[in-house]
């Protein structure tokens, strides 16, 4: 008996350091494996990262770079009077819509229209002419022409500022420098005459 008890005792001792062996490898190789299931995680995780950060980046600039709209023709207010100048960007012409504004000059209110005609000329003139001035009514636009609120004639968008007498926009002189149309508010003034209904019934 004591033999066989030595003997097994004796056999157990190298069957648990071998298990000591394969449990520290088990350990090792285990602390390895997982660290390769996590590298896909971790890249993942990166990955993401980098794409919400490059798409921060885009939003911001975007929206820094995002083209500015333009305003809406702004009605002149008295004090523009002693302005040097009157002037609007072209582009506020470029979808051809003839655009109306006020020139207030003391108790003088004189109306004139911009428009951008087909051949791609920006054109000025009085809201009057020599003939239906009295009435005040002024012109409207149709399609690619001006159409007289009391006569009703008809005139192209390219003859305005070409045309003058009759029936036609009393043109007003203007230009064009470094993207913006530019009035002289004299030449405004000398369209005043258009505008003076006193004593006209």
């Amino acid at each position: 008996m004591g033999k066989h008890k030595k003997k097994a005792k004796h056999q157990h001792t190298p069957n648990t350091q071998q298990d000591l062996r394969d449990r520290k490898k088990a350990a090792v190789m285990g602390s390895d494996t997982n660290k390769s299931k996590m590298m896909p995680i971790i890249l993942g995780v990166v990955l993401v990262a980098a794409v919400a950060g490059g798409y921060t980046v885009y939003t911001q600039l975007s929206a820094t770079t995002a083209p500015t709209k333009i305003a809406a023709a702004p009605i002149l207010s008295p004090a523009i009077a002693e302005a040097s100048l009157v002037s609007y960007p072209v582009s506020l012409f470029d979808d051809g819509k003839a655009r109306h504004f006020d020139f207030r000059d003391g108790d003088k209110t004189i109306r004139y229209f911009v428009i951008k005609s087909a051949d791609g000329v920006i054109r000025a003139a009085f809201d009057a002419c020599d003939v239906c001035w009295p009435a005040g009514k002024g012109y409207y636009q149709e399609g690619d022409v001006m159409v007289c609120r009391n006569c009703g004639r008809k005139f192209a968008s390219h003859l305005v500022n070409e045309v003058q007498g009759g029936c036609n926009p009393a043109p007003l002189k203007r230009k064009v420098e470094n993207g913006m149309l530019v009035i002289r508010p004299d030449d405004i003034r000398s369209g005043a005459g258009y505008f003076n209904f006193k004593g006209k019934a």
